[in-house]
């Protein structure tokens, strides 16, 4: 049985995960197994985890592309065992590559390699962007919300509102009334 992996970073993508999902089933897929969760969060990964718990012997799971998969060779390594555990192979449509063969497992570590090198790269552009831009002056984070609902916190608790009240009508996070009247004793 083929078995479908279709994954997107985020909720919105709704044509990524359509295209995936037209593109398993085109190839074959019986059975499809979607989410939108980061790949970097491995632990969310729900679906993932139901479709190699799913799959038996002589199964392949099938995806569209490598870094729908997984991010780092370690992750995929551990996929790729999960898998040859149960006596099923990885399919990844894009590249032409299935584990069941010795080159398509070599060519799939080579690969691997290569896509954790490319996504190391990019997120040390993206560090030397958000320094350069914070040097420069141009970036400064996101604006602590609640911080800034200080005085408010205070005026409310002085007219003796509970913590539970005080955050709902100002819209901020219990706990973040708590350290603000924490921080003012």
């Amino acid at each position: 049985m083929l078995i479908g992996y279709a994954r997107t970073s985020t909720l919105d993508q709704k044509a990524g995960i359509e295209a995936q999902a037209r593109d398993l089933q085109a190839a074959g897929c019986e059975r499809l197994f979607r989410e939108q969760v980061s790949s970097v969060d491995v632990a969310n990964r729900e679906q993932l985890a139901i479709a190699l718990d799913f799959i038996r012997e002589g199964d392949a799971l099938v995806v569209t592309k490598l870094d729908r998969l997984a991010r780092s060779v370690a992750h995929l390594m551990t996929i790729l065992d999960a898998l040859k555990a149960k006596g099923a192979s990885l399919r990844i449509l894009n590249m032409g590559i299935d584990t069941s063969t010795p080159t398509g497992k070599l060519m799939l570590t080579m690969l691997g390699g290569v896509a954790e090198f490319e996504r190391d790269i990019m997120l040390e552009r993206q560090r030397e962007g958000i320094a350069k831009a914070k040097a420069e002056g141009k970036y400064k984070g996101r604006k602590p919300t609640a911080q800034a609902k200080a005085e408010d916190v205070m005026a409310l608790k002085v007219q003796g509102v509970g913590a539970s009240e005080i955050a709902k009508r100002l819209g901020i996070g219990r706990a973040s009334v708590y350290r603000i009247l924490g921080a003012d004793a």
